[in-house]
């Protein structure tokens, strides 16, 4: 598969009590800093007349965002990251999105409904133009519903399925699917099915592929041909009959094959 994608896959936009990517924020940063900040001053010499700091751009792709409102969605990540030298652009604003994709600097994808979001992509045609960005190149970021459409399918969302998208494939990133959110075990009091047996039928059905299960305040980073796990948290890869666990010290690399 191409080497040129940059990704950073949140598995959740809080965590614990923190405020809206409070908890990623320095991981956003260094990330946008690394991909996106290429004309960024080499010294910490003060800028001169010839030296700027150019500011870039992040197109925003609001459409999982059902409950809190396109706008709202905007004007909240435009807070979360005030404090870093981007410019939040959001897609629902653009006449031509599919230009807007094309023109982008990077693209960020926040988190809501994966179905929603997944329906207004096929709807819009926007699935192809955001793989091929990506594939040449243009860093993405995303965090749950963002995280889950950068898998093959959306299959192995948590999400109720509020509408019906035309197809259950996604992005199609990364050769796995992902379960953003993940909790292992069996919460106290709960009689249904826990998250891991809902992946393991998922597997029954599906035998040939594999689940990365990341609990929420965790990240999965592809940079440099190098994929990386970012939290304290434990991770895990599920494939039909076999668990297995990984953390920030794991090889992950296995995965891009």
């Amino acid at each position: 598969m191409p080497m040129l994608k940059r990704l950073l896959l949140l598995s959740s936009s809080k965590v614990a009590d923190t405020g809206f990517l409070e908890h990623a924020l320095s991981l956003i940063e260094q990330f946008v800093a690394d991909n996106l900040l290429t004309d960024a001053l080499s010294t910490d010499a003060p800028p001169t007349d010839k030296q700027t700091v150019e500011t870039k751009k992040l197109l925003f792709i609001p459409y999982a965002g059902i409950s809190i409102g396109f706008d709202q969605y905007e004007s909240m990540l435009k807070d979360a990251l005030k404090k870093i030298n981007v410019e939040i652009q959001s897609i629902h604003h653009a006449q031509d999105p599919i230009q807007a994709i094309s023109q982008a600097q990077g693209i960020i994808t926040g988190g809501g409904n994966t179905f929603s979001l997944l329906n207004t992509l096929h709807k819009q045609q926007l699935i192809e133009p955001i793989r091929q960005a990506v594939q040449q190149g243009i860093p993405y970021i995303g965090w749950s519903a963002g995280s889950n459409i950068a898998a093959p399918t959306i299959r192995t969302t948590n999400d109720m399925p509020i509408v019906e998208p035309p197809s259950f494939n996604a992005l199609n990133l990364l050769p796995w699917q992902i379960n953003p959110h993940y909790i292992d075990g069996n919460p106290p009091g709960h009689n249904g099915e826990t998250r891991q047996q809902r992946i393991e039928e998922f597997l029954i059905e599906n035998p040939a592929q594999k689940v990365i299960g990341i609990p929420e305040g965790t990240a999965l980073k592809l940079q440099n041909e190098q994929l990386h796990y970012i939290g304290n948290t434990e991770g895990f890869i599920f494939k039909k009959g076999s668990k297995t666990v990984f953390n920030s010290e794991s090889d992950l690399n296995q995965l891009l094959a």
